[in-house]
């Protein structure tokens, strides 16, 4: 049985996990909320990162500043078209986009979502043991493992699924933390 196999099943639930937690916006700027707006780049949809440079200059306001000073109204249509909740404002030479501050009720529904993200994550990691459980049973009922080896290998499973559980557990509360702080 290939551990390590498991470990990276179980490091891509996390990854995706950390980037679905990035696009949620909790009150400050943060450039990750931008990271799937597409722009029209003279007719190739291109990832915003890429037309211009994005900065944080205050704690709830970004800035893009395209490199091509023509593509500001493709940046602000990008932006609106990319339904995350905010408008941006082109001023002519960049645009910016100000994020304003969270409601309790808002805080709620954004800590609802964590929850269920998280559930999804630790879902996918017990699809993973489960997979990794019955790879050993198989190899165990076709003799290629004993009886006392398919009992460690089921514990070392456990004992992986358990500790990537609590990396789950303490992303989920970091991200209600911030969002729940003013």
């Amino acid at each position: 049985m290939d551990y390590n196999i498991i470990e990276e099943r179980m490091n891509k639930v996390i990854d995706h996990l950390a980037d679905e937690l990035a696009n949620i916006r909790a009150g400050r700027a943060n450039p990750a909320i931008l990271n799937k707006v597409m722009v029209d780049y003279y007719g190739m949809a291109t990832p915003l990162n890429q037309v211009g440079a994005i900065s944080v200059p205050e704690a709830r306001q970004i800035v893009i500043t395209p490199w091509d000073k023509s593509m500001l109204g493709a940046v602000e249509k990008a932006i609106q078209k990319a339904d995350i909740g905010i408008n941006p404002l082109n001023d002519g030479t960049c645009v910016r986009v100000i994020f304003p501050e969270l409601n309790e009720e808002r805080r709620k529904e954004l800590v609802k979502e964590i929850k269920s993200l998280g559930e999804d994550a630790k879902v996918a990691l017990r699809n993973v043991r489960r997979d990794a459980m019955e790879e050993v049973k198989v190899s165990q009922k076709a003799s290629e493992i004993t009886e006392d080896d398919l009992e460690d290998a089921e514990e070392k499973i456990q004992k992986i699924t358990n500790q990537y559980s609590e990396t789950v557990e303490s992303k989920i509360s970091l991200k209600e933390k911030e969002v729940m702080e003013v």
